[in-house]
């Protein structure tokens, strides 16, 4: 087994499937470990569909920087919030004072809360969160992780297009780059927590936070385009992806950057851009080094765990390359 795989597999409980895309100067490759339900089910592919949480983020800060590239958005557009004004760049950075989740999901995701807990908050409770929502800081004052922010920015961005958030990542991300294994509907991949097999994750009313679905063939194309923006199909997506990299601010008490979701941290040998991600039963690490043209993307069926080592494995293993 190939030794960056094998230490990513030492990670996970056993049974549990891997798969480690990895882009080099020379080229790329990916590389599968295990199958799609434990011991059952197909072996592990390229093409294999993961969940993917938090990396659907990188997905919607590139719809944003998309639909500005056309003119169809600015970053300084706004969303009004208990009378606040929120712009899409305070969303896509974490600054908007929004809570972490919407009030009102706690409650409604106890009854699936080590399943999913996303599943029954729907579009409808999303607008009544909204009305009762408090901000927790002035707006680009403070950095704060927020999934409600974020999702929020997905369904800003779907509804000024005219649509729903799976179809307009189809139509402006996964279809031009030839992303034929990304989007919202469930992959082949089984999750796992604490070895029960979950259903497949939904999050109906913020899809832009974490719906997303991913193979390692299609991440390691989306990532290589990351690194030769030059290579989009076209010029808005060429500008996009250069966009997402742009710094915006510098993390407080650390020498890291948030770009447009992006984490960037400056390197001696070359800036590095990182996000890591987690349902209930997968996990998923993605990074890039623009200078040294490398990248990687490793994704699991087993979900986070309090001591578990996979996304500091997969950032470890993607700063040796």
């Amino acid at each position: 087994m190939n030794p960056h795989l094998a230490a990513l597999v030492g990670t996970v409980p056993p049974g549990s499937a891997v798969t480690l895309a990895v882009a080099r100067p020379g080229g790329g490759e990916v590389l599968c470990h295990g199958r799609t339900a434990g011991d059952s089910g197909e072996p592990v592919t390229p093409d294999t569909g993961f969940e993917l949480g938090s990396v659907s983020k990188t997905f919607t800060a590139l719809l944003l920087a998309e639909l500005a590239a056309r003119g169809e958005v600015r970053l300084r557009d706004t969303v009004t919030v208990s009378g606040v004004p929120l712009s899409l760049l305070h969303l896509a950075t974490h600054t908007s004072g929004l809570p972490r989740v919407p009030p009102g999901l706690r409650r409604s995701a106890l009854p699936a809360w080590f399943s999913n807990p996303y599943a029954a908050f729907s579009a409808e409770e999303l607008d009544r969160a909204l009305e009762r929502t408090r901000l927790r800081f002035p707006p680009g004052s403070r950095v704060q992780y927020s999934n409600f922010g974020v999702g929020l920015l997905g369904r800003v961005l779907a509804e000024r297009s005219g649509g729903g958030y799976p179809g307009l990542l189809a139509e402006r991300v996964a279809g031009p780059l030839g992303l034929t294994g990304t989007g919202c509907e469930p992959g082949a991949a089984v999750g796992y927590f604490r070895g029960r097999a979950l259903p497949p994750w939904r999050i109906p009313a913020l899809p832009g936070a974490g719906a997303v679905r991913s193979s390692g063939r299609d991440l390691l194309r989306y990532l290589t385009l990351h690194l030769d923006p030059g290579g989009a199909p076209t010029p808005g997506l060429a500008a996009a992806l250069r966009d997402v990299q742009r710094p915006r601010l510098v993390k407080p008490r650390s020498a890291d950057r948030l770009c447009l979701v992006w984490n960037l941290r400056p390197l001696p040998d070359g800036d590095v851009l990182f996000h890591s991600g987690g349902t209930r039963g997968f996990t998923a690490f993605v990074g890039f080094c623009p200078r040294r043209g490398t990248a990687l993307a490793a994704l699991t069926n087993s979900g986070p765990r309090f001591n578990s080592r996979f996304i500091q494995t997969g950032y470890r293993v993607f700063r040796g390359l």
